[in-house]
């Protein structure tokens, strides 16, 4: 007896956990935000505070009782959602869990919070380019997918996906060629008018299009990117002479003996912030080189310093800088969008030659 496969993945897994991630994120951004314009308040009287973290708690008991009792797509959307709201807002008082005293604003909590985003960033990477289904996923992802000719609302998108599905498929399944048959005698329905992020999307592809055939393409990524690296040895300079200096020490005649000396002090998390801005800082320099040359490579040189900046440097500005660094954060995490939609484009362009 064939021993049957435990775990069939959701092909469409990445999606749901984009989204999960997005939503904990933007929790607790707003979360932050609103205590901080709040004054912190307290939920309760005299002895009780009810933690913001028990919300978060309902929140994910939600989102499972939604996955667990219903079915759908529309259903795994809306769970990852609530969830991804709820572990926010749960992880969010890390610092309470971790502390003794309960410290909310323990230093650490933020850069805990930051490395589990990290972990749960690469996790989405690894499922997404994980490609290599077998044929029983294929076949499982079909059959979910044809939820919607139960529901009398499949397109001919979802057709085509679903047929791609079962083309990979075992040609020995009878169920493949009985679902095949289905698939073929479904009514349609038109395809719905794009939603915001579909149309967003097209926006984007369309204008990624225009601007680069113009020939002010290159100048603009290399004047953004000047500017990155501009701002990335402000920030160094701020660490060696600015920090814990006051302004009639920085303007004194004396100020590169002053430089000497705070070059001593400095501790391991600005050395390391120091060395990784840098790094990042090389292949700036080096995507800026090559971007006439090799539009494509230059890209990846612009990722990788993006992906040395989140992975590396915004970990200890969170150690540091606490709730200002999910700022920076939550540009890197644009930055790095732009840039692999950019390299979507040019791999698509370099392949209809």
């Amino acid at each position: 007896m064939k021993k049957q496969q435990f775990f069939i993945r959701n092909i469409e897994a990445g999606k749901n956990l984009e989204i999960f991630f997005v939503s904990a994120i933007a929790a607790i951004l707003l979360i932050r935000l609103f205590l901080e314009i709040t004054g912190y308040p307290k939920l309760g009287g005299g002895q009780l505070h009810i933690a913001h973290m028990l919300w978060g708690g309902v929140l994910m008991l939600v989102a499972l009782f939604i996955i667990l009792t219903f079915i759908g797509k529309r259903t795994e959307r809306l769970s990852a959602i609530i969830g991804g709201l709820g572990f926010g807002t749960f992880i969010d008082e890390i610092g309470k869990l971790i502390t003794q005293d309960n410290d909310y604003f323990f230093q650490p909590s933020i850069a805990i919070i930051y490395i589990v985003f990290i972990l749960i960033f690469l996790l989405i990477r690894s499922i997404q380019n994980k490609i290599d289904y077998s044929p029983i996923e294929y076949l499982m992802n079909a059959i979910y997918e044809m939820e919607e000719i139960a529901n009398q609302n499949l397109d001919e998108d979802e057709k085509e996906q679903i047929a791609y599905y079962l083309s990979k498929s075992k040609n020995n399944n009878p169920l493949v060629s009985a679902l095949e048959k289905v698939l073929e005698n479904a009514e349609l329905v038109p395809i719905s008018p794009p939603g915001l992020f579909k149309q967003s999307s097209i926006f984007l592809r369309e204008g990624y299009r225009r601007i680069a055939s113009t020939k002010w393409f290159t100048s603009i990524i290399i004047s953004f990117f000047l500017i990155q690296l501009s701002i990335t040895f402000i920030q160094i300079m701020i660490i060696i002479l600015f920090n814990r200096l006051g302004l009639n020490q920085i303007f004194n005649i004396g100020i590169f003996d002053r430089i000497a000396e705070r070059l001593e002090t400095l501790t391991f998390i600005d050395w390391a912030e120091i060395l990784s801005s840098l790094l990042s800082a090389i292949f700036i320099f080096l995507g800026i080189l090559l971007i006439k040359k090799d539009t494509l490579r230059a890209f990846r040189m612009f990722e990788r310093s993006i992906l040395i900046s989140i992975f590396l440097t915004q970990v200890f500005v969170f150690y540091k800088e606490q709730f200002s660094g999910l700022f920076g954060f939550a540009i890197n995490i644009l930055i790095l969008i732009a840039i692999k939609f950019f390299i979507k484009k040019e791999k698509h362009n370099l392949s209809q030659y």
